[in-house]
């Protein structure tokens, strides 16, 4: 078994072949987080140092017992209005306007097996590869129940972190910030390793000194974005490739994001990965459930790269999905740097030509080769094949470049709409616009609101039902 419960200590033990992740339920019901590192038998509750806390917040339970305060204790799933005061994985804003939320431990359930998550990315795996810790807390003002979900996979050493929230009460609640995890660590003293970047320069390595405060990524774009990258790493100072202890994250969503490192008062460090809470605002009826998106952990006490490789093997075989995903990809040209807008049927061709030669397997047609695309501020939406710049149909070209012995590959962005296109002239309502205000573009571009333009997937074919999907009210 790779999950352990001792009920007698509240001791939930999580085992991977070469890691420990280790929590426990105390005696107020409060579930502390208290070890995460090398493979190790017993409990860690020895780690847990108690002082005195009378200027950090004592719970009411706790009496006059000063040393106790979740102002300094390691939380598993801290929420806001506990009397913690650094960054909360959790906050909810009650039907009284009151924003608080205190959870403690109700149940919990061990099985075979992953968890999945409706809607949501997420890793998978069966019975024979891996198993699931659900705890349930509760909040017995509101009535809010919170599962916090673990995916273990020992081969990989891999565990995954979701939440799913429920209100389990009478009155409406709205969630202010969802994390989908935490950790919180004690002792040491850490680098925190981020990767930004822009447009053509993605995934810049930056790794700095873990300082008191907090230290926070993330996008606000919508997306994940090649601004900052949705992982980070917490590692040792002396940590290198081959040495030292370093903890890994993973946001397996694609929206935006928010990863945060704090060193508090204690010199104790909390790492907290999620969804992005500036402007989230998300109401939750009676009986309502929101899940927070899906952070893949894992630790490695033989440095970044043996972290990396755990990271890649497990991604690799349990995230990605369909029967190319452990396939060789084909080495590929793509037409865009090559020729931009400014090309031919015969150009295309003559690219593949030339490649075919070095050894190349694919062919991707870029930009262009649809409507009245010759440039980038013009006819995206319109997706039908411009024959006549093609020189004839795309299959007879697909099928030139497959007779050189190459596959063939297109690019889409059906997401996007240029204004200067028939989509946008006929369907204006399709964008993303604020009401009774001029659109902030990007390369002259907007963003389609996709439940209302169905139009796309029969755009694809060139024929007449194109044109009558740019141009009806439907």
């Amino acid at each position: 078994m790779a999950i352990l419960y001792n009920g007698d200590q509240g001791l939930f033990t999580i085992h991977t072949n070469n890691t420990t992740y280790q929590m426990k339920v105390d005696s107020f019901g409060n579930l502390l987080h208290l070890y995460y590192g090398g493979r190790t038998d017993g409990s860690a509750e020895y780690l847990l140092t108690y002082a005195d806390r009378g200027f950090s917040g004592n719970p009411y339970e706790a009496g006059s017992n000063r040393t106790y305060s979740l102002d300094a204790l390691p939380q598993e799933y801290p929420a806001l209005g506990t009397g913690d005061y650094r960054s909360p994985a959790l906050a909810v804003e009650n039907a009284d306007g009151s924003v608080c939320c205190s959870l403690h431990y109700h149940s919990h359930l061990i099985k075979k097996g992953k968890y999945t998550l409706p809607g949501l990315p997420s890793m998978y795996g069966g019975p024979e590869d891996s198993e699931t810790l659900e705890l349930c807390l509760k909040d017995q003002v509101s009535g809010l129940t919170v599962f916090l979900l673990y995916g273990v996979f020992p081969c990989y050493d891999i565990i995954t972190r979701a939440v799913k929230v429920e209100n389990s009460g009478n009155e409406p609640l709205v969630l202010k910030k969802v994390h989908s995890a935490c950790l919180d660590f004690l002792y040491g003293d850490y680098h925190w390793i981020l990767f930004y970047g822009r447009h053509a320069m993605e995934r810049n390595w930056q790794r700095t000194e873990v300082a008191h405060g907090a230290q926070v990524i993330g996008s606000r774009r919508g997306t994940s974005s090649h601004q900052y990258s949705p992982f980070v790493i917490l590692a040792e100072k002396d940590a290198t490739e081959d040495t030292g202890s370093c903890y890994g994250m993973s946001f397996v969503y694609s929206g935006a994001f928010k990863a945060e490192a704090e060193k508090d008062q204690y010199s104790q460090t909390r790492l907290l990965m999620g969804l992005q809470d500036e402007q989230f605002s998300y109401r939750l009826t009676s009986g309502g459930i929101f899940f927070g998106p899906e952070v893949i952990l894992s630790y490695s006490g033989a440095g970044l790269g043996t972290l990396s490789r755990q990271f890649h093997r497990g991604i690799r075989r349990s995230l990605c999905r369909g029967r190319y995903k452990l396939s060789p990809r084909p080495v590929l040209i793509n037409s865009w740097e090559a020729v931009y807008f400014d090309f031919t049927g015969d150009d295309i061709f003559n690219i593949a030509k030339q490649a075919s030669q070095l050894g190349v397997e694919m062919l991707v047609l870029d930009d262009g080769w649809f409507g009245k695309r010759e440039s980038d501020t013009t006819g995206l939406g319109d997706w039908f094949v411009n024959e006549e710049k093609l020189g004839g149909s795309l299959k007879s070209l697909a099928g030139r470049i497959n007779s050189l012995g190459m596959k063939f590959g297109i690019w889409i962005e059906p997401e996007m709409v240029s204004e200067d296109s028939l989509l946008y002239r006929s369907h204006p309502d399709w964008a993303f616009t604020i009401p009774g205000r001029k659109p902030v573009m990007g390369r002259s571009q907007l963003v389609l609101d996709f439940p209302g333009g169905r139009w796309w997937t029969t755009c694809l074919k060139p024929s007449a039902r194109c044109w009558t999907a740019l141009t009806s009210n439907t």
